[in-house]
């Protein structure tokens, strides 16, 4: 619970520290290409609800984690 919770909270961190350097511009070709890079190209495949958050989360936590190297 604990280990979930603190990859909760840098994953959260790490997402706004995306959205700061980036001014809340998500909508251009590169984040394109990272998203169909990640859940792939058909969207019906794309994970739902809960599992959709964690692996975004999962992606926020490893921005957080590079960012300290």
């Amino acid at each position: 619970m604990h280990k979930t919770l603190r990859h909760g909270i840098t994953g959260f961190l790490g997402l706004a520290l995306l959205a700061i350097r980036y001014r809340g511009r998500f909508r251009n070709r590169y984040w394109q290409w990272r998203r169909e890079t990640a859940f792939g190209q058909d969207p019906s495949k794309e994970p739902r609800g809960v599992e959709r958050w964690w692996v975004i989360l999962d992606f926020g936590a490893w921005v957080w984690r590079i960012r300290r190297m």
